[in-house]
């Protein structure tokens, strides 16, 4: 495909939000008939860390095998007649394993497809000269950790080895790690013969494929208003977007489909997990959310303006995964009086017998424990309304350096279950739990110039150097509208003036509030400052950080962005926690009382 010229749009369906997404996804967008291309988003840190397990055990392993099997391989001849470039990040830690996949189904096939890989991203034979010059972690300031636990190294690479690619001719891009988003954006540069420094246009495209990568959490999946859509969840549609030459887009999904997409489902995946909206940092430009606005042009269709790039890092992000010990744990169910009172003796009795066990084991005691009884409003803290309960599950979860002592721990929860008080029951047919690796993020930046990227095509290996580029000013912060104290107050939820998301970065949330109209940001304002949301969630906040909670402010979408640090646990498999990756915050938050003026009452969601 040649670049388009300006008046010329693209479609980009998104059909993969992680490793295990529906198989459905790319029947559905091919049966649209509109696409020119279909990207796949596979990888988080842990999988990296699963695929390079994968890979030690298996040269032929290490990259997602159901994008081969499941989305490739039932679908390749409609790609090729409708003419439909792929890219994925499908390649994990061996994309050249998955390009060699693809390749002998193409020729079992009897089709005329090219695949190129993206190579580079891959540093883990660089472990030991990181150790040696004493790589800090950049968000714990930790040290690198020892070299023989570290699983993978990989930096985020960016698009333009993936438009690289795709100017060789390719049909089919298979990338090892790059940022989600890449796979859409280096669609848009190679239509469009986008420069590295046309940073608003790379901004705007990166934010498509933001929207993209999660796939239906753009349609209606994780909407707060889910209620408006609760009939229509089993045939949720992918989303697409309609990128011009110039940048703009329009989110959309096939028809007919379920789910939405609305200005509250676009403007909730726009806020998921960005940090600070006006320094999103890509390796291809520092992108500025804070004044995208969105306008419903149509029936399930929005139409997104406003990102901004502020040129671009001169640094690759790079993520290791290193081995930390073991962990495990056991979800039960206690019903009858007392509910709460009889899981808290049973997980306490467990970790009394374990205790005595490892002791006389000289085991050592577990380095951490973790006890959630879920239906008390746990993770409400201080917030939590419901007491008495009569049913309860708990979780029992522990680590410790040694799996043998995981394995103990175990053994002994499974041995206090009949001394435990009455009520006590466990879902049986699963299996018995295992001890796990616990798996820990460090990450660091790594100079581009260090970074030798290269794309193979055909036979033939290009080099790819990504230029340093030239430094741009950084926004200023926006000021909050004030809000008016001379009328009539209610109090009202949250959630009936807002929108909310919330998820992960590492052992950081992020939680996304959207106003449902422009006159409520104001009073959201008033009440959620920084150190009320701070206190709001001291219960699972590290405690003495300076700033444990940032507020953003987003003019164009009425939004506000927090970002809690260290706040997960650990994050991921490194946690303990019920819910690792701060999914659920939102809806805390959500649950909060605000104080508007009574006139403003009408414009208010009714919420049940």
């Amino acid at each position: 495909m040649s670049p388009n010229t300006s008046n010329q749009t693209i479609t980009i369906g998104g059909a993969s939000g992680f490793w295990g997404d529906a198989a459905l996804a790319t029947p559905q967008l091919l049966a649209t008939e509109k696409l020119d291309y279909l990207v796949y988003d596979y990888l988080a840190e842990v999988t990296m860390s699963i695929m390079a397990r994968a890979r030690k055990a298996d040269d032929d392993l290490g990259y997602a095998t159901d994008f081969v099997s499941v989305a490739m391989k039932p679908n390749l001849k409609e790609i090729a007649r409708q003419g439909v470039k792929v890219i994925a990040n499908a390649g994990g830690v061996n994309p050249r394993a998955c390009a060699t996949a693809l390749n002998a189904i193409i020729a079992e096939q009897g089709l005329d497809l090219t695949v190129a890989v993206v190579l580079g991203d891959d540093l883990i034979d660089r472990a030991e000269e990181f150790a040696a010059r004493e790589d800090r972690e950049m968000f714990s300031g930790d040290s690198f950790p020892a070299v023989e636990r570290v699983a993978s190294i990989n930096a985020y690479l960016g698009a333009f080895p993936i438009a690289k690619a795709l100017d060789q001719g390719a049909d089919i891009v298979v990338t090892g790690r790059c940022v989600d988003s890449a796979v859409t954006l280096g669609a848009c540069i190679h239509a469009f013969g986008w420069q590295r420094d046309d940073y608003d246009k790379l901004a705007q495209a990166s934010l498509a494929g933001h929207i993209l990568e999660c796939g239906t959490q753009a349609t209606g999946g994780n909407y707060t208003d889910w209620e408006d859509l609760d009939n229509s969840f089993a045939d949720a549609g992918y989303p697409m977007a309609e990128v011009s030459a110039c940048g703009g887009f329009d989110v959309f999904k096939p028809e007919p489909s379920g789910g939405a997409v609305t200005n509250g489902t676009v403007a909730e995946q726009m806020l998921y997990e960005i940090g600070d909206p006006q320094r999103y940092q890509l390796p291809d430009v520092n992108c500025d959310f804070s004044e995208v606005e969105l306008h419903e042009i149509d029936t399930n269709r929005v139409r997104v303006t406003g990102a901004r790039g502020h040129g671009a890092p001169d640094s690759y992000k790079t993520s290791a995964t290193w081995s930390d010990g073991f962990r495990s744990g056991q979800i039960w169910a206690m019903y009858g009086r007392d509910a709460e009172r009889k899981a808290r003796l049973f997980a306490d009795t467990v970790f009394k017998r374990t205790a005595t066990r490892l002791e006389q084991l000289g085991l050592g005691p577990l380095t951490e424990t973790s006890i959630e009884i879920i239906g008390t409003e746990t993770h409400f803290g201080a917030a939590a309304q419901q007491a008495d309960v009569r049913e309860a599950d708990i979780k029992i979860a522990a680590k410790h350096p040694n799996p043998k002592a995981i394995g103990i721990f175990l053994k002994e929860m499974t041995g206090v279950a009949l001394t435990a008080p009455p009520g006590l029951v466990a879902f049986t047919g699963a299996g018995r739990a295992k001890p796990s690796p616990v798996v820990r993020l460090f990450s660091l930046l790594v100079p581009k110039q260090d970074v030798d990227i290269t794309v193979e095509i055909n036979g033939e290996s290009f080099t790819c150097k990504d230029t340093l580029p030239q430094a741009t000013s950084s926004p200023s912060a926006h000021a909050v509208p004030t809000a008016r104290d001379d009328e009539e107050m209610i109090e009202v939820p949250l959630e009936a003036l807002a929108w909310g998301r919330s998820g992960d970065k590492g052992n950081k949330a992020n939680i996304g509030i959207i106003a449902r109209d422009a006159a409520f940001v104001p009073y959201i304002a008033a009440k959620l400052t920084e150190s009320y949301v701070a206190n709001y969630f001291a219960h699972f906040l590290t405690p003495e950080q300076d700033q444990p909670c940032q507020r953003f402010y987003m003019p164009g979408s009425h939004a506000f962005n927090f970002l809690l640090h260290d706040i997960l646990g650990g994050g991921g498999i490194a946690s303990l926690r019920y819910d690792a990756q701060g999914k659920g915050y939102a809806q805390l938050l959500l649950a909060e009382s605000i104080a508007i003026p009574k006139s403003l009452a009408s414009k208010a969601r009714a919420i049940n």
